[in-house]
C-alpha cells in the first residue's frame, strides 16, 4: 500500500516564497484582516486573545484546576505560550490517576475557543495553509522545551478521504514543525486502513468503537521508539488512543501526541 500523501502540491507558506511576499505586501490579520504585526500574522488584539492552553493534564491535556489569583505571578506576563509556573501542581487529572490512557503524554497548544474555533476549520476544510503556517508556529513555540521525539506522525486519513479532501490537514501542521523543532516527520509509518464514520457524529463510548483496528504501522522492520502524533483537535481522545495502540502492538516504546487545540 503506498504512503499517505497530500495529493494537492502548494507552495509551502513557511519557506522562501511565503517570507518573500511578506516583505513585498504588508500581512493582514488572518481572523479580523487589521495590519498583523507579529510572525503568526495576527494583529496586537487577536494574538492577545489566543486561548493558550493553562497547566494541563499530561496524559489528557484537560486543563487543571488553577492555582489562587497572585500565586503564580511570576508567570504571568506578555500573551503568548505559558511559561512554567513555580506553584506546585498536580500532573494528572483524578480521572488519568483512575485510568491511565494508553498515552505517555498530550501536550496542546491552545484550548478550542476563538479564533481556533475559525482557524482550524479554514485550514480541516478549506486548505487555508496560511492558518497552517501560523497555528504550527505557535506550536513549535509550546513543544520547543519537551522531550524530543525520535519522528512525529501525523494522523493519517483513510485513501477514500485523502481522495476526496485532497490533504491531510495534520501532515500540513507536522511539517513547518518538523522544520522548525529540526525533528523528521515520518507520514507514511502509520496506516488508515478503515473509513470510518466522522467522529464529530458520534457519543464517546460510539468514538472507541468507530475505531477498534482502524490503523496499522507499515513495513516490517523495527519501528522508532518514541513517537509523537500530531494531529489538529483532541475531543474525546479515541483517535489518539487508537493510533497509539497501533503503534505499541507494533513495537513502539513510547507515544505522545501533540495537538494544536484540547476540545473542553
Amino acid at each position: 500500500m503506498p504512503a499517505p500523501v497530500n495529493l494537492a502540491q502548494a507552495i509551502a507558506v513557511d519557506g522562501w516564497f511565503g517570507r518573500l511576499g511578506r516583505c513585498l505586501w504588508a500581512p493582514r490579520c488572518l481572523v479580523c484582516g487589521e495590519p498583523a504585526r507579529s510572525r503568526l500574522d495576527l494583529c496586537p488584539a487577536c494574538e492577545a486573545g489566543l486561548p493558550w492552553m493553562p497547566p494541563a493534564c499530561l496524559s489528557c491535556a484537560m486543563p487543571l484546576p488553577q492555582p489562587a489569583p497572585g500565586a503564580n505571578a511570576a508567570a504571568a506576563g506578555a500573551p503568548g505560550p505559558p511559561r512554567p509556573s513555580r506553584v506546585h501542581q498536580p500532573r494528572l487529572c483524578s480521572a488519568c490517576q483512575h485510568g491511565p490512557p494508553p498515552l505517555s503524554e498530550v501536550h496542546a497548544a491552545f484550548l478550542y475557543g476563538f479564533p481556533l474555533d475559525r482557524l482550524l476549520p479554514r485550514l480541516k476544510f478549506h486548505r487555508d495553509l496560511a492558518a497552517g503556517r501560523l497555528l504550527a508556529h505557535a506550536m513549535a513555540a509550546c513543544f520547543a522545551g519537551l522531550a524530543r521525539p525520535d519522528v512525529l506522525v501525523p494522523v493519517p486519513l483513510h485513501r477514500a478521504r485523502m481522495r476526496q479532501r485532497g490533504y491531510n490537514q495534520a501532515l500540513e501542521l507536522a511539517h513547518p514543525l518538523g522544520r522548525t523543532l529540526e525533528l523528521p516527520v515520518h507520514a507514511g509509518l502509520l496506516l488508515r486502513i478503515r473509513n470510518t464514520s466522522a467522529q464529530s457524529r458520534l457519543d464517546a463510548d460510539a468514538r472507541v468503537g468507530n475505531l477498534r483496528d482502524a490503523f496499522v504501522v507499515a513495513g516490517r522492520g523495527a519501528p522508532p521508539p518514541h513517537v509523537v502524533l500530531v494531529d489538529d483537535v483532541m475531543t474525546t481522545g479515541a483517535t489518539l488512543h487508537a493510533a497509539a495502540d497501533a503503534l505499541f502492538d507494533a513495537g513502539v516504546d513510547r507515544v505522545d501526541a501533540w495537538i494544536c487545540a484540547r476540545a473542553p
